[in-house]
């Protein structure tokens, strides 16, 4: 009995402890998490790759600093995991600094592989590190913020990630919109590193107040406060007890290390004299003023007036991308200048905006230059008949159902039809038994495409129109042109051998002359494109130029388009009138010679008959 007493007094016992060792358990994994934690899947960064190189022959390093090589001719101190506890713990920092397996694989990588790389943030740390400092001190943030833009641009104004971010502090382009910041052709104030690290410093303090802990902000300003809410509610629990450590896991791969990386970076910042890395001296300090420049100026006026090199306001005013300053009355623009050359630009302004003025003004008037004199318009105009010079294809011949209903003597009336869901023009050519060029000419169309509900003027016969229902309009200008729309469609009919008497006597039945009764047709005063059709044939069969068809039909360019609608200039016309009264005058000439010819003939026979 008493066995069984004390073996139920043990059992309760577990289970009352059980929920104590749990909770235990659990404050203990969330409280150690940040220094047991493990990655074998690190994925570096790209201010890891940034072009060591260039950076160290940058102007201003080249300029304003000095380095030894000490990082190249030595290489890292081996340093216990314990030591590097110990230095993050000595930093006097309001962010905490955790050491794990993950931040020192960070630090790792600046010490030994990125060697060069923090050489060269060390230079240009000083020019930029005071102006980040100023900016998270007038918003009351943790100056260790600071090392931010190493992580994120490796000190360069002008980074560009592969995603779109740019400038020290990466701001993608939606959100340096959305922080009331200029990005044009000219412009891109997130590279101004004044302006952006403003900005900056007031979007990392809106995030610290959402979340309420420097880690999880940091997180957020590196991916966005979306994705850290939503690895937040996928490691579960109470939201106000996670940290940066706690959802590591939760959050996307380039994320994860990008508070390590922070760490690293106030680590190596601080500590490089101890890993041999060459300390940068500041051989002139950089001592800069600013100026608001309301007027258009470009920094080859500046620097060729003031005499600073281009390169150097490149660097101190990266924002332009062009080397232009557009000011203007209502938009002014932040210039930064070396300290003593502030006083100069004040009192050379006027000579600055004057310097090269026109070269570098903008144009905001344009007119066409001269025209050319007629001997270089004809030479002109040859080569570009040159040019245009194409086999001409063959017209395409129209389906034999097709036919002019205005072809035959019968009444006609102009109809207008309202385009049907589906209807082509061919459809209703077909319906109206008209041509397709037809309707197009009545209606001012140049191309077959129609809309529905687009209102057609047709002119067809009195029975058609009758029968399609549509509504009777009176006739346009374009639609009374009977010959030249039959000329258009009317399909040649192979012309009748003359009688043996007709082709001796050259006289018809009436007894008149058939040069004379036949009527040479009028000729069209616009022509319709066919397919092959180009300017060059159309202007040699109208007898007139290239430069004419495209003055009198307003054309910028040689394309065509088969159904185009050509007016041919007066002159055309009176070449190709006259060249048919030469070949008719012709065609007389030679009839009225053979008819003598056979009168002759007879006379002779009849002489032969009395004898």
């Amino acid at each position: 009995m008493t066995k069984r007493i004390l073996h139920i007094t043990l059992l309760a016992a577990a289970a009352l402890l059980a929920p104590a060792a749990a909770n235990a358990d659990k404050a203990k994994n969330i409280l150690d998490v940040k220094s047991d934690i493990t990655d074998s899947n690190i994925v570096f960064p790209e201010s890891y790759e940034i072009d060591t190189r260039k950076m160290l022959e940058g102007w201003y390093m080249k300029n304003y600093t000095a380095t030894d090589d000490r990082y190249r001719t030595q290489g890292d101190v081996t340093v216990s995991d314990a030591t590097i506890r110990e230095r993050l713990a000595s930093l006097n920092t309001v962010i905490d600094m955790p050491f794990n397996q993950i931040v020192r694989s960070y630090i790792d990588r600046y010490t030994a592989k990125s060697r060069p790389a923090v050489a060269a943030m060390l230079g240009l740390s000083l020019y930029y590190m005071p102006i980040f400092e100023q900016a998270l001190e007038e918003a009351g943030l943790p100056l260790e913020l600071k090392y931010l833009p190493v992580i994120e641009s490796g000190l360069d104004p002008n980074a560009v990630s592969r995603h779109g971010a740019t400038g020290l502090w990466q701001f993608m382009l939606a959100t340096g919109k959305g922080l009331d910041m200029e990005v044009s052709s000219l412009v891109d104030e997130r590279r101004d590193p004044y302006l952006s690290s403003k900005k900056a410093a007031g979007y990392l303090k809106d995030l610290y107040a959402t979340y309420n802990d420097w880690s999880l902000a940091i997180a957020a300003y590196n991916c966005g406060p979306g994705t850290v809410n939503k690895a937040i509610r996928r490691a579960g629990g109470d939201p106000s007890q996670h940290d940066f450590w706690s959802i590591y896991y939760f959050l996307p791969a380039e994320t994860r290390g990008y508070v390590p990386m922070f760490i690293a970076a106030n680590y190596v910042m601080n500590y490089y004299p101890y890993h041999n890395i060459s300390p940068v001296l500041a051989t002139k300090p950089l001592v800069t003023d600013t100026l608001m420049i309301s007027d258009r100026v470009h920094f080859n006026q500046i620097s060729k007036i003031l005499d600073i090199p281009v390169d150097q306001l490149r660097v101190l005013n990266p924002q332009f991308r062009a080397d232009i300053i557009p000011g203007r009355p209502d938009r002014q623009y932040t210039l930064v200048l070396p300290s003593q050359q502030v006083h100069a630009y004040i009192m050379s302004e006027a000579e600055i905006l004057d310097c090269d003025a026109e070269k570098y003004a903008r144009r905001t008037d344009a007119q066409p230059g001269e025209q050319p004199d007629a001997q270089l318009a004809e030479l002109i105009e040859s080569e570009e008949e040159a040019d245009n010079t194409v086999l001409e294809q063959a017209p395409v011949e129209q389906p034999a159902t097709v036919r002019r209903a205005t072809a035959t003597q019968g009444e006609t009336k102009t109809v207008s039809h309202k385009v049907e869901p589906g209807e082509t023009l061919s459809a209703i050519a077909e319906k109206y038994q008209v041509g397709v060029d037809d309707i197009k000419s009545w209606n001012n169309l140049t191309r077959n495409s129609i809309r529905t509900g687009q209102m057609l003027r047709i002119t067809t016969s009195a029975a058609i129109a009758d029968a399609s229902g549509a509504r009777v309009v009176a006739p346009s200008a374009s639609q009374t042109q009977t010959p030249r729309q039959e000329n258009s469609w009317k399909k040649e009919t192979p012309k009748k051998q003359a009688e043996p008497a007709k082709a001796a006597s050259g006289k018809n039945a009436s007894g008149k002359n058939a040069a004379v009764a036949k009527k040479e047709p009028a000729k069209a005063t616009t022509h319709t494109v066919k397919s092959g059709e180009n300017l060059t044939a159309i202007a040699k069969k109208y007898g007139t130029t290239v430069a004419e068809l495209k003055k009198a039909n307003k054309l910028t360019g040689d394309e065509l388009h088969p159904g185009d609608a050509l007016k041919i200039p007066s002159a055309g016309k009176q070449a190709s009138t006259a060249t048919t009264k030469k070949t008719t005058a012709k065609k007389t000439s030679k009839s009225a010679t053979a008819g003598k010819t056979s009168a002759k003939a007879k006379s002779s026979t009849k002489k032969k008959k009395k004898k």
